[in-house]
């Protein structure tokens, strides 16, 4: 069984945030990574406003047929 994330997705808050929901209805419990965040949070500036969700390497197949057209 593969135990590592792999990244699924890169969009707005609200789109990963819908795209989550989705994943979780599913039985598939992603992780959000948001850069933003993290370097508000240090002290730092970022550009931009993208959020990631990862999947686990054992659900990634199965959570691609999720992601918006």
């Amino acid at each position: 069984m593969d135990d590592s994330f792999k990244l699924l997705f890169t969009g707005s808050l609200i789109e990963v945030q819908r795209l989550k929901v989705n994943l979780e209805e599913q039985g598939i419990f992603p992780l959000i990574k948001d850069e933003n965040e993290s370097a508000r949070l240090a002290g730092f500036g970022a550009p931009s406003m993208m959020q990631q969700l990862w999947v686990p390497g054992s659900a990634f197949e199965k959570a691609k047929g999720f992601l918006p057209v």
